[in-house]
């Protein structure tokens, strides 16, 4: 059994701490984190089987803030917490838009995110604490991960930036914006402002990325000293070996499919193509070969609609 291990860097002039192995020690990874007076603990579990035929990261993020974190007891004759609130709720996006990104979806278990805050001393936020702890419980577990993700929330006050700024600050703030990323570039912003300029807003995601690859750097060295090796991915399908001639057939009627005006007008015509590409390759292709066909045109669709808002600047 592994020994509690913590590593703490410094946040904002305010020390994080990142712990593991005294709590939820039968879950796939677990950090408690602890920032100022609020601490959240997260914890990730996956399945111990595949999900067959899922093309997609059966992930769930359940963030929870407890009445007992701030000293409350849900008064009335019901005691318990009801349903998630809307805070919660965005929170949990907040977590999953990041972390998502980075797990394989040949995995094909599902995954399990839960971070609870447990003590809230009015003046942290816990929602970024949150992410920090879900990234480095997801780091050290068995699970295949591309993180770690850092993240932090940066307000202007003043003329000047703060890092993870207490609720004060952010009342008195001119920008609120929450922003993550990996050890390589920022994969996430979000907040709000009050009519800001275009380079100060540039300026406080610059600002942020610092303190992003301290935390990436941080957890890595979390992960070196107690995490799990990981579990082992299964092995890609061969090629479809029509995979040429379905692009070479399909990538044009494809990509003017894209960019037909209207929604539905644009879904029905996408879904035309696909069932044009379908029945000219009828009798070459094999029933178990239709599922592969089909995420290939998936593909080709994020292709060209990637490839058109970075190199002509236009969206569908």
């Amino acid at each position: 059994m592994n020994p509690a291990k913590k590593v703490s860097i410094d946040v904002g002039g305010e020390e994080l701490v990142l712990e593991t192995g005294r709590l939820a020690k039968q879950a796939n990874g677990a950090v408690f984190a602890r920032y100022g007076g609020s601490a959240v603990i997260a914890t990730v579990c996956c399945s111990e089987n595949r999900r067959e035929g899922v093309d997609f990261v059966p992930l769930s993020v359940e963030y929870n803030e407890k009445y007992y974190a701030a000293g409350k007891i849900p008064g009335g004759f019901i005691k318990r917490e009801g349903r998630p609130k809307d805070r919660e709720v965005l929170v949990c996006r907040l977590i999953d838009r990041p972390l998502r990104p980075l797990f394989h979806k040949s995995f094909g278990r599902e995954i399990q995110v839960v971070p609870t805050t447990i003590s809230a001393d009015q003046v942290h936020p816990p929602d970024v604490i949150a992410m920090v702890a879900a990234s480095a419980a997801v780091t050290i577990s068995d699970i295949p991960f591309e993180g770690p993700i850092g993240a932090v929330r940066v307000s202007y006050v003043n003329g000047e930036y703060l890092i993870n700024p207490t609720f004060e600050q952010i009342e008195a703030g001119d920008l609120d914006i929450v922003v993550a990323g990996t050890h390589d570039g920022i994969t996430m912003v979000e907040g709000g402002a009050e009519e800001v300029d275009e380079g100060l807003l540039a300026g406080a995601i610059d600002f942020a990325r610092g303190a992003i690859v301290e935390l990436c750097e941080k957890q890595n060295e979390l992960r070196r000293e107690v995490g799990k090796e990981k579990l082992p991915l299964p092995e890609e399908p061969p090629e479809l070996e029509l995979a040429g001639e379905i692009r070479q057939f399909a990538y044009e009627r494809l990509r003017e499919a894209c960019f037909v005006k209207g929604k539905l007008a644009r879904n029905r015509a996408i879904k035309q193509v696909a069932e044009e590409t379908r029945e000219h390759f009828a009798e070459r292709l094999q029933e178990e070969d239709e599922g592969r066909a089909q995420a290939l045109l998936g593909e080709m669709e994020k292709e060209i609609v990637r490839q058109s808002i970075l190199r002509e600047k236009v969206r569908t």
